[in-house]
């Protein structure tokens, strides 16, 4: 939770800088946010891959594990496509680009941004921002209504760094590395299905 509001502080702080024009023009051109999403998918790459116990963890896992990453994505998707026809600017593929982010912000925003504008790359900031703030805030009522698997699904990418103490304590241990499989599986689509959408 506190994770959550640093990060929706620190996006306030950046529209108010950037309101206020207190960054040189130079700093905001286009090829830098190409530069971060380069960086930022170094990094997911050097967190996995530096994780002995998890490769060492994932192959002893059964592959129906998969299911449950699968079932976020269909559900995800399903959800955004029928949200889309109550939802007048914006069509269903570009709904669809938004979901995608799974609660990866950083990335998602960061693609969106760069294929369909700053507004649609705002709305999915703030889209999975919410998310994430929903899996750490509702974990309690949708363990009890849905089941252990339901908060990992709706954490989304986040289950397996920010939303795995929160998913540990409502849905178990025994799920501890289901929700950091879910994580890693639902990370990898987001690029794949962000720009899919976004082409669309």
């Amino acid at each position: 939770m506190k994770g959550s509001l640093i990060i929706l502080a620190f996006f306030i702080v950046g529209v108010f800088v950037g309101f206020k024009g207190i960054i040189p023009a130079e700093l905001l051109k286009e090829e830098w946010n190409t530069y971060v999403l380069y960086a930022l998918m170094l990094l997911v790459g050097v967190t996995i891959g530096y994780d002995r116990e998890l490769l060492v963890s994932l192959r002893k896992v059964n592959l129906s594990i998969v299911i449950v990453p699968l079932a976020t994505i269909v559900g995800t998707l399903l959800g955004t496509f029928i949200v889309s026809f109550f939802i007048r600017d914006w069509n269903a593929a570009e709904s669809m680009a938004v979901g995608s982010g799974f609660g990866y912000y950083s990335l998602s925003s960061i693609f969106i941004t760069q294929y369909k504008g700053v507004t649609l790359g705002t709305i999915a900031l703030m889209s999975n921002l919410m998310r994430e703030l929903i899996a750490l805030l509702m974990a309690p009522l949708t363990r009890k209504w849905f089941g252990p698997l339901a908060p990992i699904s709706v954490a989304g990418a986040t289950s397996m760094d920010t939303a795995l103490p929160i998913i540990t304590q409502y849905s178990g241990k025994q799920y501890v590395l289901v929700a950091i499989i879910h994580g890693i599986l639902i990370d990898l689509s987001v690029p794949f299905l962000v720009t899919f959408f976004s082409y669309l």
